[in-house]
């Protein structure tokens, strides 16, 4: 872990919406993937393996995010904000579920790219699942967790707090 300048101040309300943001965005590409390797129009690309990149990617940035969570702003925060116990404790919960969610996404796309032919209807069903707990989990943890974040100090880069779609060095507030 880096050693930051206590004078710097990383606004970590800031950065957790827009890891969000692009956690959003890359399920979205995801979608995106299986329907076009269901319409044949991947741009020239194996549609299996460009399904499998796009899928493995998503749902390593998401886990990702939930580690970094877990690993470093969690225990950060509790430190800061010990009555939010409860709040993290739902969350970590909630990673658990995803995480269950993606592992069976991965094995979906894993056995279409090995039959070279993917279950579109499973997918989106996957795909689907993992949005609404996702979109959920977002929204509860942004409306128990932003006051607290905005002040959270921590020595951590973004990258290291909140996974692979964050910043990769410091930014501040």
């Amino acid at each position: 872990m880096s050693t930051l300048d206590p004078a710097r101040l990383i606004a970590w309300d800031r950065e957790l919406r827009a890891v969000h943001a692009r956690l959003r965005d890359s399920l979205q590409v995801a979608r995106e993937a299986v329907d076009d390797e269901a319409d044949g129009t991947t741009g020239g690309a194996s549609p299996s393996r460009e399904l499998l990149l796009i899928c493995t990617g998503f749902c390593a940035a998401l886990d990702g995010h939930h580690r970094g969570e877990d690993d470093v702003v969690f225990p950060g925060l509790l430190s800061a904000a010990p009555e939010l116990r409860e709040v993290v404790s739902r969350l970590v919960r909630d990673h658990a579920m995803l995480s269950h969610l993606l592992g069976e996404l991965q094995r979906v796309v894993d056995a279409g790219h090995a039959a070279g032919v993917h279950d579109t209807a499973a997918l989106h069903r996957h795909l689907d699942g993992i949005d609404a707990v996702m979109e959920t989990h977002f929204r509860y943890e942004e409306k128990r967790l932003l006051p607290a974040l905005a002040d959270l100090v921590l020595d951590a880069t973004p990258r290291s707090a909140l996974g692979p779609l964050a910043p990769d060095g410091d930014v501040t507030g």
